[in-house]
C-alpha cells in the first residue's frame, strides 16, 4: 500500500542519514525542537536581555554608556599602547551591539524584533559619526602618531590600528571646522537611514495584478489575493515568458526607491566634497588595495537580459550534460557540511561541532549552531548556520559579523560570532536538503568568509576578521570556490543521499569544463556593475539614475536595455576583480600569515 511504501522508503532514509557524521547529521535531519518550559530564556545569541523586544534599549543604553566612560579614558590617557587598546575597546563596545542589530533587523521573522533592532543600529550609528568628528578624542590618538619615539616601539599591528583609527577620523571631516564637522555628521546621520531605507526596498517584490498574466504562468509566482507577487527574475525557468514576465515585473522601476537612490547619491556625493575628496568613489576606495578609481572607459540571434542565465545553463545541459537534479542527489546539505569539516580539519586543524542552541538563543528553530574547535587551541568561536527560506527573509546569501575576536585585558580571547545565511529549501519527510552545483559554491563561498573569521586572531577586533581592507575581503571565500569544484576534495564527501554511491570522476570533470562556457558573458555583465557603481559614485551626472544605466547598458553590455526596468540592487559595494597568481601552504602561510598579518601592509 501506499502507506507501507512511505514508511519503508522513510526508514530507508534515516537509517541512510544516521550514517553520517553528527555534523552531517545536524544538516540532513529536520529540526524537532521540544517545548522546553523548564529552562531559562538566555535571549538571542546568549545575550539575556534580548529575551524580549525591549531588550535592545537596555543594550543600547549600557553601549553607550560605556562609550562615554571610555571617550574619557582615552582623553586622560597618556600616549602608548594603552590608547590604542582603549580606542579598540570603545570599537567594540558599539560594534558588538550594531554588528547584532544589523543581522537581527534583516532576519527575525518577528516584525517587533526588526523595527526594535534598526533603532538601535541608527542610534549607535549616530554615536559613531559624533565620535569621528571628536576633537579632543581625535587628538589623544594624533599624541601618540606624532610621539615618534613612542610610536616607534609600538608592535606592527598596534601602529597599523592605531592608523587606521586615524584614517577614520579624516575621511570624517575631523580638519574642518565646527560648523562644517556638525554637517558632516549629519550627512552621515542621513546616509545610515537612507541606506537602510534603500537595502530594505531593494530585496521586496513587487506585484501585478493577476488578471494582467495570463492563468497558466501563475503557478510560478507567489499569489496574494487579487495580485501576483514576484520576488525574483525566475532565471532557470524554461518558459520563456516566465522569464519575461518575471524580469518586467521584478525590475519594474519604484518611484519610492529611484527616489531614495537619488537622494543617497547626492547624499554620498556632498559627504565626499565636505571632507575633501573629488567624488565619493574616491573616499570609499582611499583605504583599499585599489587606492582611487581606475580608468574604467575603453573602447547572432538576438537575446533579451531574461535570456542568458537560461540559456546558458541549456548550452551547460546540452553540451556536457549538466543537470542539476543529477548533481543535488549527491550534494545533500549534510554531506557538504561534512566535506567542508573535513576540508577545514585538512587545511587548518579546525573542526566544526554541532551544538544544541539554548532556549531563546535563535531566532528560528531552524538555525543550527556550529562550534569552530581548534586542535590544539580549543574554542575558536561559533557560527550561527541561518540556512532555510522562510517568508520576509532576504533572498540573498551572506556573512554576518557578530562580534569581533579580541584581545582581552585578563589574557583571555574574545571569541567571534557569525551568522551565515542562505536561502535552501527545507528537507521533507523522504529527503534531506539536496544542493544544486551552484548552491554548493555559494555554501562554499559563505563558509570562506566565517572561516576568515574564525582563524583571523588579532588583538585588535577593529581589524578582525572580514573587517579587513574591502577588497581583500572576498579573497579567503573565492579561494573556496576553488575547493568546491576539485575532484580530490568532492570525492571526499560527495555521495549519494541514499545509496551512499560517490559522485562519479566524469561528472565532476563535466561540470569544472561547463563553467567556462558564457564565462565572458558572466564577466561583462560584473564589469557593467561594477562600472555603473563608480559612475553613480563619481562626478555628478545632471541626469537621472536611470538615464546613466540605460547610456552604461548601451556602452558595456551585449544585451538590450527594456524600457521600465532598473538595476539597483546590486549596489551594496564597489565590485573589484581578483587575480591569485599562486595558491598558499594554507596551514602555515595562508592562516598564521596572510588572514592574520595582510592587516600590517
Amino acid at each position: 500500500s501506499v502507506c507501507v511504501h512511505h514508511i519503508a522508503t522513510a526508514a530507508r532514509v534515516w537509517r541512510t542519514v544516521t550514517t553520517w557524521s553528527p555534523v552531517a547529521a545536524a544538516f540532513n535531519a529536520r529540526v524537532h525542537r521540544r517545548l522546553d518550559l523548564f529552562h531559562q530564556n538566555v535571549g538571542l545569541f546568549g545575550v539575556p536581555e534580548l529575551s524580549s523586544v525591549g531588550g535592545f534599549e537596555v543594550v543600547q543604553d549600557r553601549a553607550l554608556q560605556e562609550t562615554q566612560q571610555l571617550v574619557e579614558k582615552a582623553c586622560r590617557c597618556p600616549p602608548g599602547v594603552q590608547t590604542v587598546e582603549i580606542f579598540d575597546k570603545l570599537s567594540d563596545s558599539l560594534c558588538r551591539v550594531a554588528d547584532m542589530a544589523d543581522f537581527i533587523k534583516v532576519a527575525h521573522p518577528d516584525p517587533s524584533y526588526r523595527e526594535a533592532a534598526e533603532r538601535t543600529c541608527i542610534n549607535i550609528g549616530t554615536m559613531v559619526e559624533r565620535l569621528n568628528t571628536n576633537v579632543d578624542l581625535c587628538k589623544s590618538l594624533k599624541d601618540l602618531l606624532e610621539n615618534e619615539e613612542i610610536f616607534s616601539k609600538l608592535d606592527p599591528e598596534t601602529r597599523r590600528v592605531a592608523e587606521l583609527f586615524m584614517f577614520d577620523f579624516e575621511i570624517s571631516g575631523i580638519h574642518l571646522d565646527k560648523k562644517k564637522r556638525k554637517e558632516a555628521v549629519n550627512l552621515n546621520v542621513k546616509l545610515l537611514d537612507l541606506s537602510n531605507q534603500f537595502l530594505m526596498s531593494c530585496h521586496m517584490p513587487n506585484r501585478i495584478e493577476k488578471r494582467a498574466l495570463p492563468e497558466h504562468i501563475h503557478q510560478h509566482f507567489t499569489k496574494d489575493g487579487n495580485y501576483i507577487q514576484i520576488g525574483g527574475l525566475n532565471a532557470d525557468a524554461p518558459d520563456d515568458l516566465v522569464r519575461e514576465v518575471a524580469y518586467k515585473v521584478f525590475l519594474y522601476p519604484n518611484e519610492n526607491v529611484m527616489h531614495i537612490l537619488e537622494e543617497l547619491l547626492s547624499c554620498r556625493d556632498k559627504l565626499a566634497r565636505l571632507v575633501g575628496y573629488e567624488s565619493y568613489a574616491h573616499r570609499a576606495l582611499k583605504g583599499t588595495m585599489a587606492k582611487s578609481p581606475g580608468r574604467l572607459y575603453s573602447s547572432e540571434i538576438e537575446l533579451m537580459p531574461w535570456d542568458h542565465p537560461y540559456f546558458s545553463g541549456v548550452i551547460r545541459a546540452e553540451r556536457f550534460n549538466i543537470e542539476p537534479s543529477l548533481y543535488s542527489p549527491y550534494f545533500s546539505l549534510g554531506a557538504c557540511m561534512e566535506g567542508l569539516n573535513g576540508l577545514f580539519t585538512q587545511l587548518y586543524g579546525v573542526s566544526l561541532l554541532a551544538e544544541q542552541p539554548s532556549v531563546g538563543e535563535v531566532w528560528s528553530e531552524d538555525v543550527r549552531k556550529l562550534a569552530v574547535v581548534h586542535e590544539t587551541e580549543g574554542l575558536l568561536g561559533y557560527i550561527y548556520c541561518d540556512f532555510f527560506y522562510r517568508p520576509d527573509k532576504p533572498h540573498q546569501d551572506c556573512h554576518f559579523t557578530i562580534r569581533g575576536g579580541r584581545q582581552l585585558e585578563d589574557g583571555q580571547y574574545q571569541l567571534p560570532i557569525v551568522v551565515l545565511m542562505l536561502n535552501l529549501p527545507h528537507p521533507t519527510q523522504s529527503a534531506p536538503t539536496l544542493l544544486s552545483p551552484g548552491m554548493m559554491e555559494n555554501l562554499f563561498h559563505e563558509m570562506g568568509h566565517a572561516m576568515h573569521s574564525m582563524l583571523g586572531r588579532t588583538r585588535y577586533q577593529h581589524v578582525t576578521g572580514t573587517r579587513c581592507v574591502t577588497d581583500f575581503a572576498e579573497v579567503p571565500s573565492i579561494l573556496m570556490e576553488y575547493f568546491a569544484t576539485d575532484y580530490r576534495v568532492i570525492s571526499q564527501f560527495a555521495r549519494h543521499y541514499q545509496t551512499g554511491q560517490p559522485l562519479p570522476q566524469s561528472m565532476v570533470a563535466r561540470l569544472c569544463e561547463s563553467k567556462k562556457v558564457c564565462g565572458a558573458a558572466d564577466t561583462q555583465l560584473q564589469v557593467f556593475y561594477a562600472i555603473m557603481d563608480q559612475v553613480y559614485h563619481g562626478k555628478p551626472q545632471n541626469r537621472s539614475t536611470t538615464d546613466i544605466m540605460i547610456d552604461m547598458q548601451k556602452k558595456y553590455y551585449g544585451l538590450p536595455y527594456v524600457t521600465n526596468t532598473v538595476r539597483v540592487f546590486h549596489l551594496n559595494q564597489i565590485m573589484l576583480e581578483f587575480f591569485l597568481p599562486i595558491f598558499f601552504n594554507f596551514q602555515n602561510r595562508y592562516r598564521k600569515s596572510l588572514l592574520r598579518h595582510y592587516i600590517w601592509s
